[in-house]
């Protein structure tokens, strides 16, 4: 059964993009980027579900823009969270 076609919604991968925005954020307040933070890490990794919700719509919508929006969005998201959270698992290990 083929999707009927609709305005496609890109806000969950906006969404996914603002939390790794707080997660950077809560990094530079906590320590810096340098140092990492692992509360940062995990929110910035927070922005995997709606990245993922976003890729569901994408595809039910039949639309490119939206899956490869999201998919950006997650790819980015879990990145920058695994980045943050290693470098704060690297400062602590060197002090």
């Amino acid at each position: 059964m083929a999707g009927t076609p609709s305005p496609d919604s890109k806000l969950p991968a906006f969404i996914a993009l603002a939390f790794v925005a707080a997660g950077l954020v809560i990094a530079l307040a906590v320590g810096g980027l340098t140092g990492g933070s692992i509360a940062g890490g995990v929110v910035a990794a927070l922005g995997a579900i709606p990245a993922c919700v976003g890729m569901f719509k994408g595809i039910q919508q039949q639309t490119q823009t939206t899956l490869a929006l999201s998919i950006g969005a997650l790819l980015l998201a879990l990145g920058v969270g695994g980045v943050l959270i290693i470098l704060r698992i690297i400062d602590i290990i060197r002090h």
